[in-house]
Order: structure tokens, then C-alpha cells, then sequence
């Protein structure tokens, strides 16, 4: 997968590349001989690629996708080292900044924590595992020519790692259980149709219209309020409505005090393009 405009600060890892090139931060799944199925090593990698560009005051925006002609086939099965199973449910990896809640520190419910917008870039084959980490990305653009599948119940396998809970809120309990149920395989139009994607494009203008998309959110939007508008949704499903709604007063007091309201403020009067400073 080639990145638009050419990327700044490459870093080729063995399994995970990690770039920069204005303002977008793109992480890159590299095992393209397997499909980019993941393996213990390939997940803290992703894990530390995903809390380097949180970390980075360069990066407003990141993008996941895959290396070759599949976005994530899933997990290895022989490559996560003979572990002992019990250490693969308790296992917790490192949280990230925005969001201490429980529910998203565990083994690969992490994306939700981040305090970055994370978009999903799905150039090809998406299942089990890789269909997991697709979803908790908080926007999904696909390939005309990609397929996706939970495959959990035709390998004798139950809905892994919060993949039931996760589908269910993106597509709704019926057509969560069709996926899970079946495993069979949907293709992208019809994902696009569940609103398990929330775009498709050719996979030869994939790349240029999800850096666009990006780069816009980056460029036009500011970091503050896109850290506190995900927080907001995230934390929506173990809310009442009139929590829900205690928690936007209470950000709305503190937002209109913040230089990024009143940068865009000035902006808006001043019909020009914002400056956002606040991280």
C-alpha cells in the first residue's frame, strides 16, 4: 500500500511499519506472506506504534491498514508461541492516555482509549482477529475488493475477545448474530450497507480518498475536540441519557474556554482556515 504525498519518517519494523507525513500517522500490519495475521510479536508492535503516534504532537490522525492484498486474515494460530490460554485472557496491554476505563484495556479493545481519531483503511481480505481490530477503529474505508467474515463459528470457535459486543453496537443485534452465526463471507458493498464500513473505494483510489479524508479531519479540526468528541461516544454505551448529557455540559464549560474554541471562533468570523494549538 502506497502512501499519498510521499511519507516523511519512515520506520520499517518487522512486522509493523510506522510513518508521518503531515499530520496523519500511518501504521501498516507487514506480514503480507500470511495476510497479515497476527501473532504475539506483530500485536506489541502495533500496540507500540499506535501509543507512538498518540504520543506525537505531529500526529493528529493515524491510519491502520495492511501491507499486500490483505488487510488482516486473523490470528496465527501457531504464532502465538504455545502460550498458556489463561495468559492470553488476562494479559493487559499498555493504556493509552484519554480513557482509563476498563472495558477499553483489555488485550484488543485499546483503539477506544486512544486519544486520536483512528481510521481504518481495509485494502483487502478482513476476518476473525483482523475483523476485531478493524471495528474497534473508529472509522472504517474499504476496497471495492475486499471480504469480510467473523470465521469464529466455522473454525469451532466462539466470538472472540468483545467481537460480539463490539459488531453488535456497529450493525445492529440481528445482523451481528447473521455474521457471527453464519461466518460467512460479505462482501464490501454490503458491508457498506450494514454500516460495518462506512465507505468503499476502488482499491486503486482507496489510498488517496482515505489520506484526504484524513488530512481534512486533521488540518480543519482541532485535536482537543476530536480527543473529547470520542471520549464521548465511547463512554456513551455505559451511560444514561441523562448522563450522557451531564458529561457534554460539563465539556461544553470547559471547551469554551479553551484557545481552540476561540481560535476557531475567530476563524469562522474571519472566514479563514483555523490554527489549532491545543493537543
Amino acid at each position: 500500500m502506497m502512501l499519498t504525498g510521499g511519507a516523511a519518517s519512515v520506520t520499517t519494523g518487522d512486522l509493523v511499519l510506522y510513518a508521518v507525513d503531515d499530520l496523519v500517522a500511518t501504521v501498516t500490519l507487514n506480514r503480507p506472506d500470511r495476510m497479515n495475521a497476527l501473532n504475539d510479536a506483530m500485536i506489541e508492535q502495533l500496540w507500540a506504534a499506535v501509543g507512538r503516534a498518540c504520543a506525537d504532537p505531529e500526529v493528529r490522525v493515524v491510519v491502520l491498514t495492511g501491507a499486500g492484498r490483505a488487510f488482516c486474515a486473523g490470528g496465527d494460530v501457531g504464532g502465538f508461541g504455545g502460550q498458556d490460554p489463561h495468559h492470553l485472557l488476562t494479559k493487559m496491554a499498555r493504556p493509552f492516555d484519554m480513557n482509563r476505563r476498563a472495558d477499553y484495556q483489555t488485550r484488543h479493545s485499546l483503539f477506544p482509549a486512544a486519544p486520536k481519531p483512528i481510521v481504518g483503511m481495509l485494502n483487502g481480505a478482513t476476518a476473525g482477529l483482523g475483523l476485531l481490530y478493524a471495528l474497534f477503529c473508529d472509522i472504517r474505508f474499504a476496497a471495492s475488493e475486499a471480504v469480510f467474515t467473523t470465521a469464529f463459528a466455522k473454525l469451532g470457535l466462539t466470538a472472540e475477545y468483545g467481537t460480539a459486543w463490539i459488531l453488535a453496537r456497529i450493525v445492529g443485534q440481528a445482523n451481528a448474530l447473521d455474521l457471527l452465526l453464519s461466518a460467512r463471507r460479505v462482501p464490501a458493498e454490503e458491508a457498506q450497507r450494514l454500516g460495518l464500513v462506512n465507505r468503499v473505494y476502488p482499491l486503486s483510489t482507496l489510498s488517496e480518498n482515505t489520506y484526504a479524508y484524513a488530512r481534512q479531519m486533521a488540518r480543519d479540526c482541532s485535536p482537543r475536540s476530536l480527543r473529547v468528541i470520542k471520549e464521548q461516544v465511547y463512554e456513551a454505551p455505559f451511560q444514561t441519557l441523562a448522563e450522557a448529557v451531564a458529561m457534554a455540559n460539563r465539556d461544553m464549560l470547559v471547551t469554551n474556554m479553551s484557545d481552540d474554541f476561540k481560535e476557531g471562533y475567530r476563524a469562522f468570523l474571519e472566514k479563514r482556515p483555523p490554527r489549532f494549538v491545543e493537543r
